[in-house]
């Protein structure tokens, strides 16, 4: 049987029903406060007005730091971080899902004009900032076009240059093709097969410089023709320019480095006459309409030989040397003699000089003193 309701009994359950009321209303008060502030929270993150402000200060912003940019690279830093994809612009549009949709196309649209507001800003901006560039570069390298120009006076060539230039021209014009060879010649090309053999006396009138028992300076263009007969039948006709050497003392008329120019003509029939005439034409045309004369002479590589003189200012000058190829050099390449003939004729290119420039030392020929080159 259960007990009695007594009226003790009764006032305790009374008791613990409104403890229990009390805590679900104090329970539910606090929950309705949270959700209260939860939608206030929202509502002001996402609020149409808010958004709107966002705009309006981010306008501002983007126009000072775009204006203030002072290069390409700065404004491109600002255009990623204003309208690249996690930009300022991004983030103020990615709150825009939240607003009631009759809201959304009016923050879009205000979104869109900045967007469009700040693309131009930046390309106005590196417009002017290319011309500022371009302007400082040209003031930079800008030319004071009246100011007087500096003054480099015009070069010419050296009196043994242009007087090797005339010679060879002369003899180019009489039918002369020019052929070079090698300064560093063997003793074979230079002595021997010039009719020139070891211990011969005539070895003593070229002495040089060795390079090695068989390897010298050349002493004349002379090899030239040998090398050039070697490789050419006749006819043949050459001149050969270039510089020699010989182991003589420096004074006014000798130097150990010098220039010749050396002709060789090998064809059916010549004979001193041809000589006389090629030989004779060249001065004139050198020289002037001037006398000259042949005197007998004596070359180990040409037979006969001679001297050649012009009249110079009153008195005889020897200017070259020449003769009649010696027959045995020609056996020595394998031509006949008895079929062919030959003349050849050597000149000093410094002495040419001298006598037609009045020059009175070959010294002054190789000191590169612009006080003596600049007189011609």
């Amino acid at each position: 049987m259960p007990a009695a309701n007594t009226p003790s009994s009764l006032l305790i359950r009374i008791r613990k029903a409104l403890v229990w009321w009390g805590g679900f209303l104090e329970a539910r008060g606090r929950l309705l406060k949270v959700t209260a502030f939860r939608n206030t929270a929202v509502s002001a993150t996402i609020s149409l007005q808010q958004l709107t402000e966002q705009l309006e200060q981010l306008e501002a912003e983007a126009a000072k730091a775009i204006g203030a940019a002072g290069s390409a690279a700065e404004l491109e830093d600002l255009r990623v971080g204003l309208l690249g994809k996690k930009g300022k612009l991004s983030a103020v549009l990615g709150a825009m899902g939240k607003l009631p949709g009759p809201e959304r196309p009016l923050v879009g649209q205000r979104a869109n004009v900045l967007k469009e507001q700040v693309q131009g800003l930046l390309g106005e901006r590196l417009s002017a900032v290319k011309a500022a560039a371009m302007a400082e570069r040209i003031a930079a390298e800008t030319l004071d076009v009246t100011m007087p120009s500096r003054f480099t006076p015009a070069g010419h060539r050296h009196p043994l240059i242009s007087t090797i230039e005339e010679i060879v021209d002369i003899f180019s014009g009489l039918g002369y093709r020019v052929e070079e060879g090698p300064e560093i010649e063997t003793d074979h090309y230079n002595f021997t097969a010039l009719n020139i053999p070891p211990h011969h006396p005539a070895r003593d009138m070229q002495d040089t410089f060795y390079l090695s028992e068989h390897e010298l300076l050349r002493t004349h263009t002379s090899p030239v023709q040998i090398r050039h007969l070697e490789n050419n039948p006749p006819p043949v006709r050459i001149v050969a320019p270039g510089r020699v050497y010989r182991r003589d003392a420096v004074d006014a008329t000798h130097s150990p480095v010098f220039h010749q120019v050396e002709v060789l003509a090998i064809d059916e029939g010549l004979d001193f006459s041809h000589l006389r005439g090629t030989v004779t034409t060249f001065l004139q045309r050198f020289f002037g309409d001037l006398p000259v004369r042949f005197r007998a002479s004596y070359f180990p590589f040409t037979e006969p030989s001679a001297e050649v003189d012009v009249q110079w200012r009153g008195r005889w000058l020897e200017v070259m040397g020449c003769g009649m190829v010696d027959p045995a050099v020609l056996e020595g390449l394998g031509i006949d003699p008895e079929r062919y003939s030959g003349f050849a004729a050597g000149l000093g290119v410094e002495r040419f000089c001298m006598v037609r420039h009045g020059i009175d030392d070959i010294r002054r020929l190789f000191t590169s003193d612009l006080r003596f080159l600049e007189q011609f």
